[in-house]
């Protein structure tokens, strides 16, 4: 019973007051007539009966009906605003119209997140000026190792990348997108990588020089390096280029997160996170094309900046009037664009050992998952929906728009990026961000825990397997 929603606990307490005022209504009746003793009176028990059983229900449905929209839905609401408030370092968002009949619920939830704020404010003051020195140090940091000549790559004892640099980026991405907490056998052959370890471990040295073999065969000669307590190693390799731009991505906190084999059986930060979205001809999976894809990656519960996957796709054919004001993609903008046939493949790779997130997910991979029929690859990523997340969060009453979802989280969504493709993916990934402390907080930490919380709100939406 605990396991329950508010409102479905209350409903089922309405539905047993109604049964039981029919079933005590008829109880009555029928001694009233028995004691009686004349079977031709039986007339008027009988139009009791009736009025009584459907007056009461009818009766009671209406006052429930007036108590779910009234104060289970305001309950609903305060509660989720209230963990924002706590868990999620968010507003308390609560609308005190809705909630005008709590009492004084409302205004003491709002009471309580404006003085959490101004504690908050207290503290704040005192450390920004200790973190914007400590950023721009980071800053200077990563500029200087960026102009280092050397492709680097630390890596796991299980070989789950945790930091590479522009040039590194450089090499990683001839064989596929160069991603965080990705396998470094995706970039380099599993012998190289394992013959270098051996040998490393044989000479019993921190550091030795060493040869590898990429997966398309290519050669890198640099060093490898184990990190103490063997935590895992860091390979120095002759970079492609040494003027490569693209600054150092890294999470040390990888280092210590638990891995586990089964996705199911793994916490939601732990895993590597593809938020996707995408802008299409129409709202018709089975005839209409995608025109745009985008997505970005959250690994450790953050977006990693520079891990983007974004490009215009040729739908071969005339994009419509209606669907070009929404999205503003035109056909002079798609001419020269890839097929989606391509594009699928590519983001195949992009997704690769990834959970696939999209808000109404269903609709997106429907696209991908037509374009990927008769191919040598197939898109089975476990996959969340950021509509079902919102219900887990919010109930199944609130509104699950994005654009719904992200006032809730406070997010803005700029005009300028609304319904592009990037734009969506982004701000639907800074939900999934904004939501993961919330949803913990509730004791839903792993994939299995929040596919089966997402079953109680299948109704909203259908799950996509």
């Amino acid at each position: 019973m605990l396991n329950l929603s508010l409102r479905f606990r209350i409903f089922l307490f309405f539905c047993l007051l109604a049964l039981g005022s029919v079933t005590i209504s008829f109880t009555g009746l029928l001694l009233g007539h028995r004691q009686m003793g004349h079977a031709a009176d039986l007339s008027p028990f009988l139009s009791a009966a009736a009025i009584s059983g459907f007056g009461m229900p009818a009766l009671i449905v209406i006052v429930w009906l007036l108590f779910d929209e009234n104060v289970a839905k305001p309950i609903e609401s305060v509660a989720a605003g209230l963990r924002l408030g706590v868990h999620a370092d968010g507003t308390l968002g609560s609308d005190l119209e809705t909630a005008k009949y709590l009492g004084d619920l409302a205004p003491a939830a709002t009471a309580i997140q404006q003085r959490k704020d101004a504690d908050g404010k207290n503290v704040l003051r005192a450390v920004n000026s200790r973190i914007a020195r400590l950023e721009t140090q980071h800053a200077h940091l990563l500029q200087i190792l960026s102009d280092i000549p050397i492709a680097v790559i630390v890596a796991r004892q299980d070989h789950q990348i945790v930091l590479y640099d522009g040039q590194a980026a450089d090499l990683m991405e001839r064989e596929c997108p160069a991603r965080l907490n990705g396998s470094v056998f995706d970039y380099l052959k599993k012998v190289s990588i394992d013959y270098a370890l051996e040998i490393l471990d044989q000479h019993d040295a921190k550091r030795i020089e060493i040869s590898l073999e990429s997966c398309s065969g290519a050669i890198y000669r640099g060093h490898v390096r184990r990190l103490d307590g063997q935590a895992g190693y860091t390979l120095m390799l002759e970079p492609l280029s040494p003027d490569a731009a693209r600054p150092l991505v890294h999470d040390f906190d990888l280092l210590e997160r638990t891995v586990t084999g089964d996705v199911g059986d793994t916490r939601l930060r732990d895993l590597s996170l593809v938020v996707f979205d995408s802008e299409t001809t129409g709202l018709n999976p089975k005839t209409d094309a995608v025109v745009q894809l985008a997505a970005v990656r959250v690994v450790n519960g953050t977006v990693v900046q520079g891990e983007v996957f974004e490009t215009l796709i040729d739908p071969g054919r005339s994009i419509p009037t209606a669907s070009t004001e929404v999205h503003h993609i035109t056909d002079e903008m798609v001419a020269d664009a890839p097929p989606i046939e391509k594009v699928a493949k590519d983001f195949h790779q992009f997704c690769k050992g990834a959970v696939v997130i999209a808000h109404n997910a269903p609709f997106d991979m429907a696209f991908l998952r037509r374009a990927s029929q008769s191919h040598d690859y197939a898109f089975e990523n476990p996959i969340l929906d950021t509509v079902h997340l919102s219900a887990i969060v919010f109930g199944g009453s609130a509104e699950h728009t994005l654009d719904a979802l992200c006032k809730r989280l406070d997010i803005d969504i700029p005009k300028s990026t609304r319904h592009t493709a990037m734009g969506d993916a982004l701000a639907t990934a800074q939900a999934v961000v904004a939501m993961m402390p919330v949803l913990e907080a509730r004791g839903m930490h792993t994939y299995n825990d929040i596919r089966r919380e997402a079953q109680r709100h299948k109704r909203i939406l259908t799950i996509d397997a």
